[in-house]
């Protein structure tokens, strides 16, 4: 089974929804079956680097809403994610481009290092407060999951590096009218959309695999499943 996952680091239900699906993940019986590929999707392609501000006052300035109301609206996402142990801490986030952050991820991929690295950037931005944008934050993240340093250097270098690889990504994303993320596609024709419960994706997964061993299958049947916690560059949702 192959499930691809588009996604973006600076997305909190995106971190969270990766999480819950490697739980059901691990509850899925044929497991050691499937196939998992991310992909590059940007909420704010014309994001600007880190300048200092909070994820409070971004989203405070985004919305046209007081700083306590988005401290207390994240305090929420922090709560959900503390439900699945997951460590989100937005009081040290630092909102920045996430561009190049996917790049170093699709050069991981080539080294069969793509889940070390999106582990590794997912837990940078939200667990540790680093810039994901700085070359020095790059560079060990490269190190720490053991990528050949002479071309993490060159990427952090050459802007060009693996540019190519996230504009298809991107690209994939609009043939498929992804306008949110995050957003799973299972054997290129069933999608679930937001961060669901590990009930959902393990039920979607046990669905898809026992559809596609039967003896007789559609293949242009769809099924879509219920959309849940999203972002869609202009907002994160609730609609679970």
């Amino acid at each position: 089974m192959e499930i691809e996952i588009w996604s973006d680091f600076v997305c909190p239900f995106c971190y969270i929804g990766k999480k819950q699906f490697e739980l059901a993940l691990d509850k899925f019986k044929y497991k050691d079956a499937v196939n998992v590929t991310f992909k590059s999707f940007e909420l704010d392609p014309n994001a600007n680097e880190y300048d200092g501000k909070s994820i409070h006052q971004v989203l405070a300035s985004k919305f046209n809403s007081s700083v306590d109301h988005a401290k207390k609206t994240n305090l929420q996402v922090e709560n959900k994610a503390k439900l699945i142990h997951l460590p989100i801490n937005t009081d040290i986030i630092k909102p920045t481009n996430s561009f190049d952050a996917h790049r170093l991820q699709k050069y991981a991929q080539t080294q069969n290092k793509e889940l070390a690295a999106t582990d590794a950037i997912f837990k940078a931005y939200f667990s540790e407060g680093k810039i994901i944008s700085e070359p020095d934050t790059l560079r060990k993240i490269a190190l720490d999951i053991d990528l050949d340093a002479s071309v993490s250097d060159e990427l952090v270098e050459n802007k060009q590096k693996f540019a190519k690889e996230v504009r298809e990504d991107e690209e994939l994303a609009k043939q498929y009218q992804i306008t949110g993320v995050p957003f799973f596609i299972f054997n290129q024709k069933y999608a679930v959309s937001g961060a669901q419960t590990v009930e959902t994706f393990l039920a979607a997964m046990e669905e898809v695999w026992e559809e596609d061993h039967e003896e007789w299958k559609d293949p242009t049947h769809k099924k879509n499943y219920c959309v849940g916690e999203y972002c869609d560059g202009e907002n994160c949702d609730d609609e679970s």
